[in-house]
């Protein structure tokens, strides 16, 4: 039995890395790279989308075309203007009272609570009315500065004329 039971530790082991892996994307910025741990947990549908994307290179080169000082910045549009995203259907949300604090991860999305699809934004400070409205879908556990350093908006709209980009995103650390 003990045998068994410590065979069953071994694989044990050898998945959890995997999932941990599985579940973190890597985002290099002009200003550096910046380490995301998604939520599957909390939004296993959203989770899966940003994994399925980032494996396709969707996010290559696509700009924080949202950011506001203070509040957040958004990305996750091929075309720049906030009204695009991918050929994937819309995702129904997955929302939670997770609160949303500096580093979390949101799914942008229209004023139907579910059509959320490939946008996403990282706030900067926190902002509870987003809880409970928005899908929270994973934290940055590294390099917030690169997310700090991105070229702000020049409006209340927060839209970036001349937007820093994400240079590449892969899944796994």
């Amino acid at each position: 039995m003990k045998t068994l039971l410590a065979a069953f530790a071994l694989m044990l082991a050898a998945f959890v890395p995997a999932a941990a892996q599985e579940n973190t994307l890597v985002m290099e910025t002009p200003h550096g790279e910046v380490v995301l741990a998604l939520r599957a947990d909390l939004a296993p549908r959203h989770a899966e989308r940003l994994r399925t994307l980032t494996a396709q290179g969707f996010y290559d080169d696509v700009p924080f075309h949202r950011v506001i000082a203070g509040f957040m910045a958004q990305t996750g549009d091929p075309t720049g203007t906030g009204a695009g995203g991918s050929d994937l259907p819309d995702l129904a949300a997955e929302f939670t009272n997770t609160p949303f604090v500096r580093g979390s991860i949101g799914m942008a999305r229209s004023q139907s609570p579910n059509s959320a699809n490939s946008q996403f934004f990282i706030v900067y400070d926190r902002a509870e009315w987003l809880d409970g409205q928005y899908t929270y879908v994973g934290d940055v556990v590294s390099g917030m500065e690169a997310i700090d350093a991105l070229a702000k908006g020049v409006d209340r709209s927060g839209v970036v004329p001349n937007p820093d980009r994400i240079v590449s995103m892969r899944v796994g650390g």
